[in-house]
């Protein structure tokens, strides 16, 4: 994808390597759930989908597969029906050399630009990032196989499936450069004068800054992924002069693979001129996983 790791997308899902009912990535960590079958790289918000993000051929091959005209909504029960034996949606299939295969899923509808028997070369721009197929959240799901059996560009000489590959060394990467793993962060923050609802955070409309002084609320929200059951979020406000103006500590009681937390207070008198700073810890044993900021400045 032609985005920056850590900055503009984030990979929220791995290969399951659990061959049981539960869900295990290549580290033994939870991001990944029950036969998922590829890497899931993701766009913080809708917005930053409808920016457009382009999609980028890993290594050079053949296109042996696509698909273009599904719409972009997101997964529900009502539109499940619709796109049964379709769940990667958009999509574009590579055939690489001595067996290799990698698939490009939930592509934006209309964005494909190959058409099979196209060879192209690595970094070839394919589509865009998009919202089609079994999808909630805008993301590229890029899946590598080795002729019909399922690899993990993580640990591309391990089978998923063996109950030993979770956590076993001496695997090789297939990508080109190196890709830390995050167990968790922060994807975006921001003020409001009231607790924005879910659809608001993802769809990238919640932030409100800067508020006004007369605001009737100051809130701080942040999302994040990665989190584990047992974790903490902090959410702290600091007012001009770095004054302490709100802080609390929120529990996390399940694992889940996104979420956003809000805190704040009601205001009764108008809002002091000055930079406000809105910051977020995710805490995991003891240790800062993820933190974030977000300043504005008032008038």
């Amino acid at each position: 994808m032609d985005c920056t790791l850590g900055e503009d997308c984030y990979i929220q899902q791995y290969v399951d390597h659990d061959p049981g009912p539960g869900a295990h990535d290549f580290t033994c960590g939870s991001l990944s759930y029950d036969g998922h079958s590829g890497t899931d790289i993701a766009l913080p918000t809708l917005a930053a989908m409808e920016e457009g993000v382009r999609v980028l051929a890993a290594a050079a091959g053949t296109v042996v597969g696509v698909r273009d005209e599904m719409p972009d909504q997101i997964l529900t029960a009502e539109n499940r029906a619709s796109i049964q034996g379709r769940e990667c949606g958009n999509r574009v299939a590579i055939r690489h050399g001595d067996g290799w295969i990698t698939q490009y899923c939930h592509l934006k509808r209309g964005s494909v630009l190959v058409q099979d028997g196209t060879y192209v070369e690595a970094g070839t721009p394919l589509a865009l990032v998009g919202l089609s197929g079994a999808t909630q959240f805008p993301h590229l799901h890029i899946s590598l196989r080795k002729g019909k059996e399922l690899r993990d560009p993580f640990t591309p000489d391990l089978d998923p499936n063996a109950a030993d590959s979770c956590g076993a060394a001496g695997s090789e990467t297939h990508w080109a450069h190196p890709v830390p793993y995050e167990a968790g962060d922060f994807l975006t923050a921001g003020f409001a004068d009231h607790v924005p609802d879910y659809g608001a955070v993802t769809a990238g409309t919640a932030d409100q800054s800067p508020l006004p002084a007369d605001a009737p609320a100051l809130v701080f929200w942040a999302m994040a992924y990665g989190a584990r059951a047992g974790d903490r979020m902090e959410l702290s406000i600091l007012g001009p002069k770095s004054a302490p103006v709100f802080h609390t500590e929120v529990p996390l009681e399940k694992t889940q693979a996104r979420l956003f937390r809000a805190g704040g207070i009601r205001l009764k008198d108008p809002l002091k001129p000055g930079q406000y700073s809105g910051q977020a810890r995710l805490i995991r044993k003891g240790k800062v996983v993820g933190e974030i900021t977000h300043d504005m400045t008032v008038n």
